[in-house]
């Protein structure tokens, strides 16, 4: 960061105006449940993976986007939010994530669609916070971020790799980025969403630059595996901008009863 920007760096959320608070409040809880939904759908993959080298790759990538969510949802304090509510309290329609993790990922295409893909997604998102005025926050980012890079890493070798194996595997692969690549890029939202935090100095993207960097990341390493990018027609017609989804039933409740540790809280104790 600048010393400019440095000068003009925010340390409370008090400092913060309403409009741009909140709307930085709803950024960090849709990239928190985001992950934390991601992680959860990784971890179904630690037993099952085509190799037992792609098995501990996901456990390892699972435990980082399960750390990421903790640490995203510890800031929501300072919001006025409490994080023990928000992480094991909340119904499905409550929570933010992207819509992509909404089914499981049922096939291992399903899987690399989402490493190589949704999460870069995220990623694409972190990063345009990873020089925000907001300390804090931009504070947490940069460690997730060299986190991110082995995730990326392995979802562009697995999509190359399934690409390059045999005309079904590319099919299916195809197939289920197809499938997703809709509810990935439409979580960005419009084209100027988000202006108000660029403008504020919290973001460097608005919705249509964000969703520009992932194409322009992505796309690449979709054709390098023989695949095509899809052209989705995007709508945003039922939009929301503070859940940046469509759709208002969330995952499924089996994803959210392990997100809120749901078998785990009877042995907690007062």
């Amino acid at each position: 960061m600048s010393q400019a920007g440095l000068a003009a760096a925010i340390t409370t959320v008090d400092e913060i105006a309403p409009e741009p608070r909140q709307a930085l409040r709803n950024l960090i809880l849709a990239l928190a449940d985001s992950k934390r939904i991601l992680g959860i759908r990784y971890a179904d993959w630690v037993l099952g993976a085509p190799e037992l080298e792609a098995s501990i790759a996901a456990s390892s990538i699972a435990q980082d986007e399960w750390g990421h969510s903790r640490i995203l949802y510890a800031l929501l304090k300072d919001f006025g939010d409490e994080p023990d509510q928000i992480e094991h309290e909340r119904e499905p329609s409550a929570y933010y994530s992207i819509e992509a993790l909404d089914e499981s990922l049922a096939t291992w295409p399903d899987f690399v669609v989402a490493n190589a893909i949704t999460d870069t997604a995220l990623t694409i998102q972190l990063e345009a916070l990873s020089e925000s005025r907001y300390a804090p926050l931009r504070q947490r980012v940069k460690k997730q971020l060299d986190e991110e890079r082995f995730h990326f890493g392995h979802g562009r070798a697995w999509l190359r790799k399934m690409g390059q194996a045999s005309d079904a595997a590319r099919a299916s692969l195809q197939a289920a980025l197809a499938a997703r690549w809709p509810a990935i890029v439409s979580w960005f939202g419009p084209d100027d969403h988000g202006a108000l935090l660029s403008e504020a100095g919290f973001s460097d993207a608005t919705g249509g630059e964000a969703r520009a960097r992932l194409v322009d990341r992505v796309a690449p390493i979709i054709e390098a595996s023989g695949l095509e990018v899809p052209t989705p027609n995007l709508d945003f017609s039922g939009w929301d901008p503070s859940s940046r989804r469509s759709r208002r039933g969330g995952p499924d409740s089996d994803a959210i009863a392990r997100a809120r540790g749901d078998r785990n809280r009877t042995f907690l104790m007062d």
